[in-house]
């Protein structure tokens, strides 16, 4: 009975993980629930640390991209079996990661205050991985629930934000201990004490400086369901939807959202496109652009009141939902996903001129991979995410979404500005708060003031190298302790 108690214990802890990030913004339960996980570890067989951490993922996890079946199913029209059983593999899958981390932090210790810091790289290179294979999932990661008002947002543009995991997972790792030991002891409160400290006094430094001159930009929300946006018949819909939010919210920069209009982007009737603009502002718009000789890329136009455009081609693509790995043809077939065979674009491609400011655009779910970024965003003095979360519905991932990019923005000591369809448009400032943002589901512009940055923090200029070395250095130094011992 105790075996079944200790599990239900660590899937709830997991599933309260999901309470530190957007929307519920708890960020100090974070540390508890890594902390009741990190006790559990402690003093267990390898075996035991995985499965016990595989418990943990799996209420993390079912709980936190629970979106993933509100896509296939309620949005997608896939059985809902079928849907409910792949988002239980896909679960499975990614509670994999925090179980090696437990193995890897039963087989190498190295005396009990060296292991504060051997959990946390543990922990880290877990998630890295998580970021890395099989195109990568890094949703979720730990350090995201810590964007202001945590203190710990001061170590993403020293780190980024497996750095900022690092120091969520040493704390927890001081608290298990704390609470193992049932006193007060030295070394780990001296861990908590000094990670706050440290975070609280990096939020006073700038990394960036402001360039250029100020500019209005207006983020329109067209609010188009999903299950409307693709009939031919609707087409008119989408059309007058942001005809109507671009002529009643002007500004210097208008921005319509990832593929806010149904068409590749040569169908789009010139006129059309200069009445998005009023014929004197600049226009980014999000539309499948046809390259080569039958492909088609996911893009960004940015247009000039007289129309002449450059682009901007995604890199990231999603599988499944812009293209089919082998052998999952049927999968699709079952979602009806228009257009979900994409071109990538370059992974590094120039900015996009603007007046005196040069943009960075980034589509959709590319902007959970912070690294992939940081070529675009050292030329750029903008980053614009232009996002379709209408395949979301009502769920967990458009704030989840908007915690990502203020994660971004911290990185890059960059605005992040947001267009989506149907949520959460919104402008981020360079130290990840959030300036302005429209409710969910509205129909709406945001215009808000914008402003360009230059310089490179410390991660822009070392990426994610720097915390997965230390992760390594960590790891190998503990394991050769614990051999020796």
């Amino acid at each position: 009975m105790r075996f079944w108690r200790q599990l239900a214990l660590l899937f709830a802890a997991g599933a309260l993980q999901v309470a530190a990030f957007a929307p519920i913004d708890s960020w100090p339960l974070g540390f508890i629930s890594l902390a009741i996980l990190f006790a559990n570890w402690r003093d267990a067989a390898p075996r035991a640390a995985a499965w016990r951490g595989f418990v943990w993922g799996m209420g993390c996890f079912l709980v936190g991209v629970s979106w993933v079946y509100v896509s296939m199913h309620d949005v997608g029209g896939m059985p809902a079996p079928i849907a409910a059983l792949m988002t239980l593999l896909f679960a499975f899958y990614l509670a994999l990661y925090p179980a090696l981390s437990g193995w890897v932090t039963a087989r190498v210790s190295g005396g009990r205050t060296l292991s504060l810091f051997t959990t946390a790289a543990a922990w880290t290179l877990g998630e890295w991985l998580r970021g890395l294979i099989a195109t990568g999932f890094p949703w979720l990661a730990v350090g995201y629930a810590q964007t202001p008002p945590s203190p710990l947002a001061g170590f993403a543009p020293l780190l980024g934000v497996y750095g900022v995991s690092f120091v969520v997972a040493l704390i927890a790792a001081a608290l298990a201990e704390l609470y193992r030991s049932r006193r007060l002891a030295l070394p780990p409160s001296l861990v908590v004490l000094a990670c706050f400290l440290a975070g609280a006094g990096l939020r006073f430094v700038h990394w960036t400086q402001p360039q250029g001159q100020p500019f209005t930009v207006s983020l329109l929300q067209g609010n188009v369901p999903q299950s409307l946006k693709w009939d031919p018949e609707r087409l008119s819909l989408s059309m007058e939807t942001y005809i109507g939010l671009a002529s009643a919210h002007p500004a210097q920069l208008i921005v319509l959202p990832e593929t806010a209009i149904p068409l590749m982007f040569s169908e789009i009737p010139k006129d059309y496109l200069r009445q998005l603009g009023g014929g004197k502002h600049h226009v980014l718009i999000g539309a499948a652009v046809g390259v080569g000789d039958s492909g088609y890329a996911n893009g960004a136009v940015l247009l000039t009141p007289q129309l002449q455009p450059s682009a901007y081609f995604k890199h990231h693509l999603v599988p499944f939902g812009e293209f089919v790995p082998a052998g999952f043809q049927w999968f699709l077939d079952m979602m009806r996903i228009p257009m979900s065979n994409f071109t990538a674009g370059a992974q590094l491609q120039e900015a996009l001129m603007f007046d005196d400011q040069k943009i960075m655009p980034n589509i959709c779910y590319e902007d959970l991979f912070g690294e992939e970024l940081i070529g675009g965003a050292a030329q750029a003095n903008v980053l614009i995410n232009l996002s379709n979360t209408a395949w979301f519905g009502h769920s967990l991932a458009q704030p989840q979404h908007l915690q990502i990019s203020q994660m971004r923005a911290l990185e890059s000591g960059r605005m992040m500005l947001r267009a989506t369809n149907t949520g959460m448009t919104a402008a981020v400032r360079p130290d990840g708060t959030v300036a302005a943002v429209l409710l969910p589901f509205e129909h709406d512009a945001l215009v808000v003031n914008a402003q360009g940055y230059a310089g490179l923090t410390p991660y822009m200029r070392i990426g994610n190298s720097g915390i997965v070395a230390l992760a390594l250095a960590l790891l190998g130094f503990a394991w050769h302790r614990t051999r020796r011992r």
